[in-house]
């Protein structure tokens, strides 16, 4: 069996990183895409693409009907589940096979067996791979303390809770089921205990139809929010030979109980001070973090799940080489509690070596966003991965972060500086620090990084000199030039949350700053200013657009949006108002007007991007309106309720 054209049932940068192999093997290519995906690179990628219809366009990925109609309409012979929505659906795997196609992932009786978390553990246990023991609110005591609620179907950290006190056990439960219930179609969850300061470790395994398992190495994957991976690497630093040789011995045993094919992960749960581990799951795809599994392997994990569905067998494993990390560039906020960010990105550049690939040490991008791409609220967060190879960890780490550091992104917050602060914490460099709760434990990380002073400077500057050259007569005339020198013009932009103002001078002299003596502006052009202060050079890049100034220098850089002179009335809100952070669906809501509410008490709970986000009083106060309904969709910006803080109606009495 030969396969000629692939459909993947997915989107962004993994379909881009299927496409990449198909297209070196001489294998074409079909997108298939929801309308708010419709713009972007994976669609026009493609040899050929499909509209999936269906609103709202985060369920159209789930119609496994819609799926198979588009392969057959577009002539594909194989289907490649990705990973997320359909890809560990054991259904949509048989509908796959009785259609006639081929299936690039496990039988679907492996994907049936691993597909619920309570009955995958008995049967790991019976297999001989260590496991945890499973809870119940009624049979957990205090001495199970802190434990972890967790959803039987699905993963990504969604549905999940942490409990360290009984009791809360029955509520956290019962939102972990809404939330599991929203994000998989399945509301069971289940208890186990929960190791403080555990490591999460897992093996990638490749199985073919003769019945081999190959073992394709660890990755440490332990730096998590909300559960959810955010830096990944392999090999796992830190492990003994023994443990690491008992893991790849139980990763192998969990394969072969259940006739595995094709690419997956078996996920362990380690605790570093006892060298125990136990098993968490078993993903039956591909996972997001495979890219450093390749690399340091020197394989390519998507080409041999299409050799062991053409009926070749997987090769035999290479020693790895060097060391490999990976980082989730998500758009959202650290400091806000992870809020997602939604919105267009105005610049989204990332000096790499390699794109979905690496032919040696070096950078390599797997992303599914590009600049000008709009990011929406129907999936999740994630731009891109970023991935560096180097001969040691230490070296990865280093150039990860720097890379990191210089990328041009703008228009979106991101983690980009908390990826940053990550890679270079004392506590990641010594592998003793891993654990799942890094975050919790190390909150400095969360805090965006210190900004460059002197880039809204360079953004006046830069504006100063966009203005003059666009200007239609007397473009000649140097910026700010006066025939009476009153005093410094001034430019006005929006950084982040701040409001800041540049004060500088014009004309035949040049440019300088109103504020700083020990700043010389050396040259200037709309698209690069360079700065010499206390006698050190310094050079940015600069792009000017309609309503904003993108400016990156040497440590970072800044999106500074233009602020009009005047400010229109009609845009200003009322004091203690809560604004929807983004789009999404009004899902609860927790008080009514006349309420009388303490900081911190839940007024409404929002859904975006398939995860939960509670709106909270500001302050001490009393709930004058609300607007908002459960179940109402809104936009970004909305006032959803009003809070008058405690005291503002006795001093206005």
């Amino acid at each position: 069996m030969t396969i000629t054209r692939i459909l993947v049932a997915n989107r962004g940068e993994i379909a881009r990183r299927v496409f990449r192999t198909a297209r070196r093997l001489g294998i074409e290519t079909v997108a298939v895409h929801s309308d708010a995906d419709a713009g972007l690179p994976f669609v026009r990628e493609a040899d050929a693409a499909v509209r999936l219809p269906g609103n709202p366009p985060a369920e159209t990925y789930l119609r496994g009907d819609l799926v198979i109609a588009a392969a057959r309409k577009a002539g594909a012979d194989a289907i490649h589940p990705g990973y997320g929505f359909l890809s560990e659906n054991a259904a949509f795997a048989r509908q796959v096979a009785d259609a006639g196609l081929v299936w690039l992932g496990p039988a679907p009786a492996s994907i049936d067996s691993m597909g619920s978390k309570i009955e995958s553990k008995k049967l790991m246990d019976a297999a001989g791979v260590p496991v945890l023991g499973n809870l119940t609110v009624d049979t957990a005591t205090e001495a199970d303390l802190p434990l972890l609620v967790k959803a039987s179907a699905g993963g990504g950290g969604r549905g999940m809770r942490v409990v360290r006190s009984l009791d809360e056990l029955a509520g956290e439960v019962e939102k972990a089921s809404a939330e599991a219930e929203s994000a998989f179609g399945d509301g069971t969850v289940f208890v186990e205990p929960y190791v403080e300061r555990g490591r999460h470790v897992e093996v990638q395994v490749v199985g073919d139809r003769a019945g081999n398992v190959e073992v394709f190495g660890t990755r440490d994957c332990s730096l998590q929010r909300r559960h959810q991976k955010v830096v990944e690497e392999a090999p796992a630093p830190g492990l003994s030979d023994a443990v690491r040789t008992a893991m790849h011995d139980a990763a192998r045993a969990a394969a072969q109980a259940v006739d595995y094919v094709g690419a997956g992960t078996v996920e362990f749960l380690y605790d570093a001070d006892t060298e125990r581990f136990f098993f968490l799951e078993m993903n039956t795809r591909l996972q997001v973090e495979h890219p450093v599994s390749e690399l340091i392997h020197g394989v390519d994990l998507v080409e041999l799940q299409i050799a062991v569905a053409e009926g070749r067998p997987v090769p035999a494993v290479t020693e790895p080489v060097g060391h490999a990390i990976e980082v989730r560039l998500y758009a959202e906020d650290p400091a806000a509690d992870y809020a997602p960010q939604t919105g267009r990105l105005l610049e989204l550049e990332v000096d790499h070596d390699g794109t979905f690939a690496l032919d040696g040490f070096g950078t390599r991008l797997d992303t599914g966003f590009e600049t000008g791409d709009e990011v929406g609220t129907f999936y999740d967060a994630m731009l891109s991965k970023v991935i560096t190879w180097a001969p040691t960890r230490e070296q990865a780490a280093r150039s990860l972060a720097r890379t990191l550091e210089t990328a041009r992104i703008h228009g979106l917050v991101t983690n980009r500086d908390q990826l940053v602060a990550s890679l270079r914490h004392p506590a990641f460099l010594d592998p003793a620090g891993l654990a799942t709760s890094f975050y919790g434990d190390h909150p400095e990380t969360l805090a965006a990084a210190a900004a460059d002073d002197l880039l809204p400077l360079v953004g006046a500057v830069a504006l100063g000199e966009h203005r003059r050259t666009a200007a239609k007569v007397q473009s000649r005339i140097p910026a700010g030039f006066r025939n009476v020198d009153a005093g410094p013009r001034s430019t006005r932009f929006g950084q982040g949350a701040e409001e800041v103002e540049v004060l500088w001078y014009g004309g035949r002299a040049g440019y300088r700053s109103a504020e700083r003596d020990d700043v010389v502006v050396t040259s200037a052009s709309p698209g690069e200013v360079v700065l010499e202060v206390d006698g050190v050079t310094r050079r940015y890049d600069v792009r000017v657009l309609d309503d904003a100034v993108l400016v990156d220098g040497p440590r970072g850089g800044a999106t500074l949006r233009i602020l009009p002179r005047f400010v229109d009335p009609s845009t200003q809100v009322a004091a203690g108002s809560l604004l929807a952070p983004m789009p999404g669906s009004v899902i609860a809501v927790r008080a009514a007007v006349g309420d009388v509410v303490q900081e911190g008490q839940p007024i409404l709970v929002m859904e975006a991007m398939k995860m939960q986000h509670t709106i909270a009083a500001p302050y001490a106060g009393t709930v004058t309106e609300l607007s908002a309904t459960a179940g109402q969709q809104v936009e970004a910006g909305v006032v959803l309720a009003v809070v008058e803080p405690a005291g503002s109606q006795e001093e206005t009495a």
